[in-house]
């Protein structure tokens, strides 16, 4: 079989999902020719379960820097809807008017408490905001409160955004601002050296001075090829999602939110069951009876669908971001927030690719924390 030519660019992107997507038009935007390789809906594609949350206030205990960069990236989103809404027509649904985490018990409202002063603690001179909000005060903010709730924690940084608008805009944006999507594009062979690399996906070679691995749970088996170590995981979440209703949820919270179209998306369970896609009951009734607990009123309400995803973690829960050390170019970027760090991964991560030089911020989210060898 012939080996096809070789079709040349300034970046290749792997992965089609929120974290490839922003990242590629990112590169786009500071004006790189790129291509963009999409597996396809054969992978674990974190994206098509995401919840939706541009979520601050839970990110980050004992992480000050992963709380600084999850910070900038909700700064960021304004700019990244704006940019996206303009180039595209497309609204994806930021509301960003503060978030609350629920607590049904005095001890988890204590516990949420000496959280969020620990962070506040961590973020040193940088101002974190937070307040503990009783139930009385909180039932002016939240109609429909249930009786079981003791009160909330409340950060002026939180809001959500609908994530598959948000998926269709930044393809969209990428296209048309001359970038080269490929779907079902599994990545076949990879060759490296420094600023030199080529790929096999689709039937088709590419090659570029700057590679990034975003594929998810397939950076694990990816990122040895380029010099890099992708120790990530799966874990799974259920979600579940009612009949439309007026609307009534003023802001989002941990695990619930109201969508533009009026649906109310349920869910946040945390599952270490491997690769496995399966719904279970047990688990979607605790989704279900946490949720009329906080909301009564929900329990009128129909479900209409309900699905499972598998977020893409790290040994410590955390990000990782690394620049090969053999094969400088190469790129990894992996996480399990992919709306919200989408904006620092567009306006912040891409231009540092761009540049060829990650900002020491990043440095504390390299996999070498975890004492794992690239390959060499």
């Amino acid at each position: 079989m012939a080996t096809p030519r070789t079709e040349s660019f300034e970046a290749i992107v792997i992965g089609g999902g929120l974290v490839g997507a922003a990242i590629a038009w990112g590169l786009c935007r500071q004006g790189l020719a790129t291509v963009l390789l999409d597996e396809g809906d054969i992978a674990y594609r974190a994206s098509r379960g995401n919840f939706g949350l541009v979520w601050v206030q839970s990110k980050g205990l004992g992480a000050p820097w992963y709380q600084r960069w999850t910070r900038a990236s909700a700064g960021e989103w304004p700019r990244l809807a704006a940019d996206l809404a303009e180039r595209t027509a497309t609204d994806v649904g930021l509301q960003q008017p503060g978030g609350v985490h629920l607590c049904l018990s005095e001890p988890e409202f204590e516990a949420r408490a000496e959280r969020m002063a620990q962070m506040q603690r961590e973020a040193g001179n940088t101002p974190y905001e937070y307040r503990m909000i009783r139930a009385p005060e909180l039932r002016d903010m939240l109609p429909g409160l249930g009786a079981d709730v003791v009160g909330a924690s409340f950060t002026p940084y939180d809001g959500h955004a609908n994530p598959l608008r948000l998926l269709h805009a930044l393809h969209r944006a990428f296209t048309e601002a001359g970038g080269v999507y490929v779907p079902e594009a599994k990545v076949e062979e990879g060759a490296a050296a420094p600023h030199d690399f080529a790929v096999l996906a689709a039937g088709r070679r590419f090659a570029a001075p700057r590679l990034v691995l975003a594929a998810g749970l397939g950076n694990a088996e990816l990122a040895p090829c380029f010099g890099l170590a992708a120790p990530v995981r799966p874990q799974r979440g259920q979600v579940l999602v009612t009949e439309r209703a007026a609307e009534i949820l003023p802001m989002p919270i941990t695990t619930i939110r109201q969508t533009q179209e009026g649906s109310l998306m349920i869910g946040d369970s945390i599952e270490e069951v491997g690769f496995d896609l399966r719904q279970t009951p047990p688990v979607m009734q605790a989704i279900a009876d946490r949720a009329v607990r906080s909301f009564p009123w929900i329990g009128d309400l129909s479900i209409v669908r309900a699905w499972s995803a598998l977020r893409v973690m790290a040994p410590d829960g955390l990000p990782i971001y690394d620049q090969s050390a053999r094969f400088p170019g190469a790129y990894t970027a992996n996480c399990h927030s992919g709306v919200t760090l989408a904006g620092a991964h567009a306006l912040l991560l891409a231009p540092m690719i761009a540049q060829g030089v990650l900002d020491p911020m990043l440095d504390p989210f390299t996999a070498g924390r975890f004492d794992v060898r690239a390959a060499s």
